[in-house]
């Protein structure tokens, strides 16, 4: 339907004459299944995200989010897929109307849905019968969260457990034990019992839980595990199958996904569009900085990047030829706070280099960093082995597990004015609520910065 209305609405940007003439075009064999393919790898993209699976549980939020990037991802494919195949009608016009009227059905489509079945299940129709094991106070705590939202569709049966003093808060507002964890088997043989929540500390219960999933597999109950092997207070547990092995893997950075790849190909594309476009001006600025001094065009250096592997990073040389071996000469008048090391007026910087730094315009041949892959366009700056071998806590080297950046949030909220301790904070702050949306809004921030030159130094 999205590429009907597409078409509909941009024929008329594609050079056909008439309507009519729109219509009539021929339709190559290759063009169908060009299509074909297209409508497959959309569905895949869709499964990748984990939009057909049960979203009972899930947020209404979260899953809008979700479909709003797997349509995104899909439709930058079928992008790249229209120009590799110079496809006449997919203009960048037609691109922005398929993309808008597809995640507009698909998030009313599925909100509608969400609907439709609240009302169902407060009716009391659709519902799903649940069985929590365990009587802790992470147990009474999911029974109230699931009895306050009667538009999942659950049925509290009650609890599965030993009577123990554990828990006195227990059974006040009216919980109570149905069936004690050895005859656990009994009770899934003779109720209706659609789905259990195990509730038990992994630690001391692990061989009661390991047997209650089993019983669970054997009569085709699904099973939720609310306990976790380490108590991780940030992270992201995803559950997969590798050559017949199940695996739970705690994501603590952003991961191999579909929008890493969305930002990987907009560093490509950028980082080539820029240089290829900036090109005059990255020569006049080499030929300035060999007219004014003697020495190298760039200032290469060894920086610490992703899970702290060392790359060679470029910048256009802003100080004198000599300033690395002059640098202890001036380490007494470093300004910054923590390991690292700042002066504003640093006496070794030429006048052309002030200039520069002003204008973060010896900070583009970094642009060569990103098409490497060593660093992409938003993401911590990358510290120099000096200012790395300062850091004396290890939360701060978290911010080595993404990759580095040519902008980050310290960046657009004042640079050198803004203290070590918020730098780091901003950094973390980045990698815990990382999107390719909050990338391309840090893109937008840092025009305006750079224009202003706020905090460079």
């Amino acid at each position: 339907m999205a590429y009907l209305v597409a078409a509909i609405r941009t024929w008329h940007l594609t050079g056909f004459n008439s309507f009519a003439s729109f219509l009539s075009m021929h339709i190559k064999l290759s063009d169908v299944l060009v299509f074909l393919g297209l409508f497959y790898s959309w569905q895949a993209i869709f499964s990748a995200f984990g939009l057909y699976e049960s979203k009972r549980l899930g947020d209404r939020k979260k899953e809008a989010v979700v479909a709003v990037k797997a349509s995104l991802a899909g439709t930058l494919l079928f992008g790249f897929v229209a120009v590799f195949f110079r496809v006449r009608m997919i203009t960048p016009a037609f691109i922005a109307v398929f993309w808008f009227v597809a995640t507009s059905t698909i998030i009313v489509s599925r909100l509608a849905l969400r609907e439709f079945l609240r009302q169902m299940r407060k009716r009391g129709r659709n519902l799903h019968h649940l069985l929590i094991i365990g009587t802790n106070a992470r147990a009474v705590e999911f029974a109230h969260a699931i009895e306050g939202k009667p538009e999942l569709g659950y049925r509290l049966l009650g609890f599965a457990d030993q009577e123990w003093s554990g828990n006195p808060e227990f059974g006040k507002n009216g919980e109570s034990i149905v069936t004690d964890l050895e005859h656990f088997p009994d009770f899934l043989r003779e109720r209706v019992v659609d789905e259990v929540a195990i509730t038990l500390p992994m630690k001391s219960f692990y061989s009661q839980a390991a047997g209650i999933a089993a019983k669970c597999q054997e009569q085709g109950v699904n099973v939720h595990v609310l306990a976790s092997i380490f108590d991780f207070q940030k992270g992201a547990v995803n559950n997969r199958r590798f050559d017949g092995m199940a695996i739970s893997t705690l994501s603590l950075t952003p991961s191999e996904s579909w929008p890493m790849l969305c930002k990987r190909i907009l560093d490509v594309f950028v980082s080539s569009l820029a240089l290829i476009g900036l090109a005059p001006l990255l020569m006049l600025v080499a030929i300035l900085i060999k007219l004014e001094s003697a020495g190298p065009v760039f200032f290469v250096q060894d920086r610490v990047g992703l899970n702290k592997r060392r790359f060679r990073m470029y910048k256009f040389r802003t100080m004198v030829g000599d300033a690395e071996k002059r640098q202890c000469e001036v380490e007494s008048l470093n300004e910054a706070d923590g390991p690292v090391f700042k002066i504003k007026n640093d006496p070794r910087i030429t006048r052309l280099g002030k200039h520069l730094r002003k204008t973060s315009i010896d900070e583009l041949p970094q642009l060569l960093n990103v098409l490497k892959g060593d660093m992409s366009l938003v993401g911590p700056r990358p510290l120099s082995l000096r200012d790395y071998n300062g850091l004396d806590e290890d939360w701060l080297r978290r911010r080595f597990s993404v990759p580095p950046g040519m902008t980050c949030l310290w960046q657009v909220g004042g640079r050198s004015s803004v203290s070590f301790q918020k730098w780091m904070e901003l950094d973390l702050h980045y990698i815990d609520h990382w999107s390719f949306w909050l990338d391309l809004k840090v893109i937008a921030k840092t025009i305006p910065a750079v224009v202003k030159g706020a905090g460079a130094a």
